[in-house]
């Protein structure tokens, strides 16, 4: 694909050399792009790999024909959008060529100010579809396992079980404490099952009041209620054919527990205030960081609709049970907002990474994130240290073991440390992060060369 920050770059294929000047002029002078002349469509075919964002192709030209061409570019490039030229001024030439998939046809003499307006609309739907491709490509990429920052074998358990569970029709409930990456890992259900192609639609139900969220959901018909001016879309029928997301699905009234249960059971409902029968082809995911069975012992969470959307439940470990992941986590973290201030090589001080491993982090993978973010904005010089933390991680009363090992202190030998996997972890991700350079990766954690190859040793681990 072009670069969407550079000027546009237009293909002009005409065999009149006049007409072709003359646009040039208009492109280029008038209207600001980048333009490449040609004079046979055979020319053009060879330049595809310039990557145009647009071509303007005169139908009339010897050799191979403006609609011969037409056939040719979008077999070649389909998603580059082709403008046609014509001195015929024929219809039938016209609706031809917009069904060979041309975007738009002008006949000569040209309307230059109706072409500026054509380009434009063209050059803007593309640089919009270009920025939602990259956007998806976006997500996919973060919702990949390998882009999950995670070692220990608590989220290797989660992994197998969204590698089972992705592909099957069935709901899922990801259950797990606030900050703990359920949305995380409901997006990778999606983006690894063969829905991922169709929407991934999210609602909270904790975020939209008890009265609307039915309508949220269903949707609702003109003049259904105060203030319904219009017929709104529901969340099930924009999530036709791909996943819907229910966020704290606990949170939701007991009244309309029955009504979803009722729309899980027939794939069937009706917007608020009509009367036709919507079908849709949707996977259910929710999430929840309340203990539903409690819920429903409580009478608060209908037992019949806890049973159906916990099909298949899959728990998140909190990571104050994931210690593994905690170091790997913040180093992630670092890089992310070392660059955004212009600091790569910013790092953690010895005192930091022990306090930030031994923290319990209530608020889990979200609140280290935040503490990540707040030190590097407070940090000067170039280590984090206890002081550039929050406060709640300053004031944590450390655990009474003074006697216990640093994560980065190498063992004695014949002595077990219970963090062996933390270290080996941290060792991994360190030669990771450095592409492999022993002397960079010991110096971010502050261990000595000849420390740094006798862990890689027994650890087994290769540069």
């Amino acid at each position: 694909m072009g670069n969407i920050m550079a000027r546009p770059l237009l293909h002009i294929v005409d065999d009149e050399a006049t007409i072709s000047r003359l646009l040039e002029h208009w492109v280029t002078k008038r209207w600001g792009h980048d333009a490449q002349v040609f004079s046979t469509g055979e020319e053009c075919l060879e330049h595809l790999h310039d990557d145009p964002d647009l071509i303007l192709l005169d139908i009339m030209m010897p050799g191979m024909g403006g609609i011969e061409t037409l056939k040719e570019l979008k077999r070649r490039a389909p998603d580059v959008p082709v403008i046609m030229l014509s001195a015929q001024g024929d219809i039938q030439v016209a609706i031809e060529s917009l069904k060979l998939g041309a975007s738009d046809y002008f006949g000569k003499p040209i309307d230059f100010p109706k072409l500026e307006v054509a380009i434009r609309n063209i050059l803007q739907l593309r640089t919009v579809s270009r920025e939602i491709s990259q956007l998806k490509e976006q997500i996919e990429r973060e919702v990949h396992f390998e882009n999950i920052i995670a070692s220990g074998g608590e989220m290797r358990e989660v992994f197998k079980l969204v590698n089972k569970v992705k592909d099957a029709d069935i709901p899922v409930l990801v259950m797990g404490e606030s900050g703990t990456g359920k949305e995380l890992i409901s997006r990778a259900i999606h983006f690894h099952s063969k829905r991922k192609d169709a929407p991934f639609v999210v609602v909270n139900c904790a975020s939209i009041p008890r009265e609307l969220l039915e309508s949220e959901l269903f949707g609702h018909e003109k003049g259904a209620f105060t203030g319904a001016y219009q017929r709104r879309i529901g969340r099930f029928e924009q999530a036709n054919g791909g996943t819907l997301f229910m966020d704290e699905i606990g949170e939701m009234d007991l009244s309309l527990q029955a009504k979803l249960l009722r729309v899980l059971q027939t794939k069937e409902f009706e917007r608020v205030g009509g009367n036709e029968t919507i079908t849709a082809d949707v996977r259910l995911v929710s999430a929840t960081n309340r203990d539903l069975r409690e819920e429903v012992r409580q009478k608060r969470f209908r037992e019949d609709l806890f049973f159906r959307v916990a099909a298949f439940p899959i728990l998140i470990p909190p990571l104050r049970q994931r210690k593994a992941d905690i170091l790997l986590l913040a180093e992630h973290f670092l890089r992310r907002f070392g660059a955004d201030q212009s600091r790569p090589d910013l790092r953690f001080s010895r005192e930091s990474l022990k306090l930030l491993y031994e923290y319990p982090w209530p608020g889990n993978v979200r609140e280290l994130e935040n503490a990540i973010q707040r030190a590097v904005v407070m940090s000067e010089g170039s280590e984090i240290h206890e002081r550039d933390l929050p406060l709640a991680l300053q004031s944590f009363s450390r655990p009474a073991v003074a006697t216990s090992p640093s994560v980065f202190d190498p063992p004695e030998d014949g002595v077990i440390v219970p963090m062996e996997k933390v270290k080996e972890a941290a060792i991994r991700h360190a030669l990771k992060v450095t592409n492999g350079n022993i002397v960079e990766a010991s110096s971010r954690l502050r261990i000595g060369r000849a420390t740094f190859y006798r862990l890689m040793k027994r650890y087994k681990i290769s540069s």
